[in-house]
């Protein structure tokens, strides 16, 4: 089985769990990688979040449900997961901009969401240049924040993170106790499915340091692209990343963290590596 139609099933799976629980680690196993790096993969190639696609779908079909039946609002609700009336109301207002209440009027217009289909498209012949490595295991100090297991939740608070070890010295203090490769500033997704998530800000090093927490990496290949601009150019790469060279590759994710190795942190103007964890694509 190829990768797209993997992607494809997990799809199928979405739609026939829509009134019910929506596993993140099974969408994973079924596109054979962590449930992190589906939401990933998803997010970059479906240009939505997963938790924002699913909540259309429902929202899709709650407004059939309310269209032709002649079912209470407050079953419907549940239906699709919600256990209160108010917080249907919030999602379906957000999705189709009216309350669920007035859809049973003549004439009221609102959103369809169909399944999506995931498809190998052939884009510009722009170069992507990168190399694979593989490597033990290495040791990393620094601080740590868990992370939501909806990716959505962690766009304001990994950025608002690392201004807050910019502004208190703790970027400083790392580069003073790095001294093992990778040699750069890390940014460290540990999103392994049997453990809490948590993202790194830290530096490889030999050293213990009262104040910083310590993490193995694990010995893993990686993909390493280079890259340089501002923080908006670095989430670009990983977007082409995963969009336009992982599906032709013949790699897919391996389970280990994803990195960001920060070689000059100036944020207008850094040079960096993304390092993705891969293995080659099971047949």
């Amino acid at each position: 089985m190829d990768w797209v139609e993997r992607l494809n099933q997990s799809i199928a799976y979405i739609e026939e769990h829509l009134t019910s629980e929506i596993d993140y680690k099974r969408l994973g196993q079924i596109a054979c990688c962590s449930a992190y790096h589906y939401q990933r993969m998803f997010t970059y190639m479906a240009g939505t979040t997963l938790s924002e696609y699913i909540r259309r779908r429902r929202m899709s079909l709650a407004a059939v449900d309310l269209q032709s039946k002649n079912e209470k609002i407050i079953d419907i609700a549940e239906k699709y997961g919600y256990r209160s009336p108010t917080a249907f109301n919030r999602a379906f207002q957000s999705i189709h901009g009216i309350a669920p209440s007035a859809v049973k009027q003549d004439g009221v217009s609102v959103k369809s969401f169909p399944p999506i289909t995931f498809t190998i498209a052939v884009k510009g012949g722009e170069e992507m240049n990168y190399r694979i490595e593989t490597k033990d295991a290495f040791r990393i100090i620094g601080i740590s924040a868990p992370l939501y297991k909806e990716l959505e939740q962690n766009f304001m608070a990994v950025p608002k993170m690392w201004q807050e070890a910019a502004a208190n010295g703790t970027i400083q203090k790392l580069a003073g106790v790095m001294d093992a490769p990778p040699m750069g500033l890390l940014g460290v997704s540990a999103c392994h499915d049997d453990e809490e998530w948590k993202y790194f800000i830290a530096v490889s090093s030999t050293k213990s340091h009262s104040e910083f927490e310590e993490y193995t990496v694990p010995a893993s290949i990686w993909a390493i692209f280079p890259g340089s601009g501002t923080n908006q150019s670095i989430q670009e790469l990983e977007q082409r990343i995963i969009t336009e060279w992982l599906p032709a590759s013949g790699y897919e994710y391996a389970n280990a963290p994803d990195m960001e190795v920060y070689l000059n942190p100036d944020p207008q103007n850094a040079r960096y590596e993304v390092w993705i964890p891969v293995r080659k694509r099971q047949s």
